[in-house]
């Protein structure tokens, strides 16, 4: 094995990108490249008109020069013709479309904060008409369009109990100490929280003050949804007595607009949100589950009377997460989005007979990897608009009319249409723990030919209850480009599959689900074009948990790299930003109190055991899986003097891609690592010796 100098480490960034630079320079080759990162665009946030026939939507773009993704609405008709309707080198985002149809509500950062701003669609003026000192979210339009309802976070007082004495004008002193007592105190993209709550507001929509109608140290919002007349709002907030250790403990409220008084109408142990007032009035949809602190738990769709009575379910035969609701315009029934084998769909669900499947191949919105989310609206008379997925593109926006679907745009021609993408295949495969059906796709080298072998990645997705699906990911296209194979699965404990399926990692990760994955890299194998000595593995949290997990148990790989991980769940939860959540869920008790289960699930328990090379990159002010969890397995395996290195980039939270260059440095490190474990590495460094 070659060993890596501080000096190649300190220049690995600037090689990657030369070498890629230079392809692209030179030999002027039709695959992709880094920089057409920036190239690249995707729908999102679909809203459509009452008439079914034009659909507004965000178009997103990553902006070369601010190092930024920026996004702007613009709408699209039954025909496929575009128009901007908003524009700007900044964020507009959350179309909402007034109940008739005449104004379009939206967020936008274009004044330097995110404001709400109205935009009258017959005359084309715009405005902004809150100047708000925190973000809003969630907006919701009155019945009769007079008032948008919004959530805000709304800071508290300082805690600080102490203040010093004798400052003198104009000195400069150190920076006052940090006094925290809260549970929660950090979250990942977010840093250390200010004091304060998140409170449902309401707003003229000509404009005016914003007027708070909840109250109380309590986190109020999600969904909001106004009752038929207008007097009330719906919302979902946990107000319980230990809502901060029982987090998902939510309950669905209303609150007279007017004079504040809150009425709880759901009180069962478990998550109740969401909730969606029929078109009629007559009932409020909502989702919701009993929570037993188990990993994972299926989603059901339930109906209540605005006084909380008549409760019922929906879906209790559906065993499948239900990710959105939306009522049907005659109000008989409602869309039912959720995932389904790496998918996501949307269904009919009537009140009373069989829910039918409505569309299919939804997604392709979350764009670095091929995750399985999708956005979608309904008109008045039953079109759909969402967001299509296809493997070799990223999110464009549909349409489906009686049965029949239209793609209506093409946001990636232009960057992707005369590139040579790698081909997706789906495959299925025996599980060697328990012969269970665990599913995968194969993405083949981009110019792929018959007869060579190629180095094969194994990319795992993160969660670790989450799913990957036949949806673009530009990381993939990235590794598909350099002559890569790219093996990506949903393990069992993946979401999409069933209750079962997901919790059979309950209180039990990783385990089972390393013999899935490996199951599917020998059936990978066996189709004959894969050389079995370059076989690498990756993957990010979760995924960055199972790869060190992998290299603890197999030497089989040549090489890996650990993106963001857990790599010590004693230390994880003590140091991560939800940890209430995950000890109690994940594990069912405290550390201390069980720390052989604790160790047993660890990577670091099993740090003795790897031989493989591992390069480690994380985000210096990732709070979900903090920095320290991947400092340890670093020097763990320095300690057994393993290969390895340590990437860190700078500013970055758990996802990484807040800035597109990220990406581009992500994909860069994680392709020059496994090029100097290749054989043909190998070989040029024969031949220069």
């Amino acid at each position: 094995m070659k060993k890596i100098g501080i000096l190649a480490l300190g220049c690995l960034s600037a090689m990657a990108f030369a070498s890629d630079k230079g392809a692209s320079d030179t030999e002027k080759d039709n695959t992709l490249h880094l920089n057409d990162v920036f190239s690249l665009e995707y729908a999102s946030g679909v809203e459509i008109d009452n008439s079914g026939k034009t659909t507004y939507f965000v178009r997103h773009y990553m902006d070369i020069h601010s190092d930024k993704k920026a996004g702007n609405i613009w709408k699209v008709d039954e025909k496929g013709g575009m128009r901007p309707v908003t524009n700007g080198l900044h964020n507009d985002f959350s179309p909402l479309l007034s109940p008739n149809g005449d104004r379009l509500a939206y967020i936008s950062t274009a004044s330097g904060k995110p404001q709400i701003h109205i935009k009258w669609l017959n005359t084309g003026e715009e405005t902004q008409i809150t100047h708000l000192t925190s973000s809003p979210g969630n907006l919701a339009w009155s019945p009769d369009g007079n008032r948008i309802a919004f959530t805000q976070y709304v800071k508290g007082a300082s805690k600080s109990p102490v203040a010093l004495p004798g400052k003198p004008e104009g000195a400069k002193w150190a920076k006052p100490a940090k006094f925290i007592d809260d549970l929660y105190y950090r979250a990942d993209g977010a840093g250390y929280l200010t004091a304060g709550n998140t409170q449902v507001f309401v707003v003229p929509a000509d404009g005016g003050a914003a007027r708070q109608i909840t109250e109380g140290e309590f986190d109020h919002g999600g969904k909001l949804s106004w009752s038929k007349n207008g007097k009330s709002i719906f919302f979902s907030a946990n107000r319980h007595e230990k809502h901060e250790l029982e987090p998902l403990n939510s309950e669905i409220y209303r609150v007279d607009v007017n004079t504040g008084e809150l009425t709880m109408l759901t009180d069962r142990f478990g998550p109740d949100a969401s909730p969606v007032v029929s078109p009629d009035g007559k009932w409020v949809a909502y989702l919701g589950f009993d929570d037993t602190f188990k990993n994972y738990e299926s989603t059901n769709l339930y109906l209540m009377k605005p006084d909380g009575s008549g409760k019922k379910s929906l879906t209790d035969d559906f065993d499948r997460k239900i990710d959105a609701i939306q009522w049907a315009g005659n109000g008989k029934g409602l869309y039912i989005l959720y995932k389904d084998k790496g998918d996501s769909k949307l269904d009919y669900q009537p009140i009373k007979g069989k829910r039918k499947t409505v569309v299919e191949h939804m997604g392709g919105t979350a764009f670095g990897r091929p995750y399985t989310d999708a956005d979608f609206d309904v008109s008045n008379n039953g079109v759909v608009a969402y967001t299509h997925s296809d493997v070799l593109r990223p999110a464009d926006v549909a349409v489906n009319k009686n049965g029949k679907t239209r793609v209506l745009t093409q946001l990636n021609e232009d960057a992707l249409a005369h590139k040579a993408l790698g081909k997706v295949e789906e495959i299925w495969v025996k599980s060697s723990a328990d012969n269970r059906d665990i599913q995968g796709w194969l993405v083949y080298p981009a110019n792929y030919e018959e007869g060579k072998k190629y180095p094969l990645i194994l990319e795992i997705h993160g969660g670790p209850v989450a799913s990957y699906g036949p949806h673009f990911s530009t990381e993939i296209q990235l590794m598909a480009a350099k002559g890569y194979a790219v093996l990506y699965m949903n393990p069992r404990g993946s979401d999409s599959y069933g209750t079962e399926f997901a919790q059979t990692i309950h209180h039990n990760y990783p385990s089972q689900d390393y013999d899935d994955l490996m199951s599917g890299v020998d059936a990978v194998l066996k189709k004959g074009f894969i050389n079995e000595n370059e076989l690498f593995v990756t993957g990010g949290s979760g995924g960055g948990t199972l790869t060190a997990w992998i290299v603890g148990h197999t030497d089989r790989f040549a090489a890996a790299v650990v993106a963001k991980p857990v790599i010590n769940w004693y230390s994880f939860v003590l140091t991560a930003d939800y940890y209430p959540f995950f000890y109690k869920y994940w594990f069912g008790k405290k550390p201390w109190e069980d720390i052989e289960h604790y160790m047993k699930h660890s990577p670091i328990q099993y740090a003795g055991n790897v031989t493989t090379p591992t390069m480690l990159l994380t985000g210096e002010a990732d709070y979900r899986t903090p920095i320290s969890e991947t400092e340890q397995f670093y020097q763990a395996l320095k300690i057994n003097e393993v290969e390895t290195a340590m990437v860190r980039i700078p500013d970055s939270s758990h996802g990484i891609y807040r800035r597109p260059s990220n990406l581009m440095s992500k994909v860069a490190h994680i392709l020059w690592w496994f090029d100097q474990y290749k054989e043909s590495s190998e070989e040029d460094t024969t031949e220069k010796k």
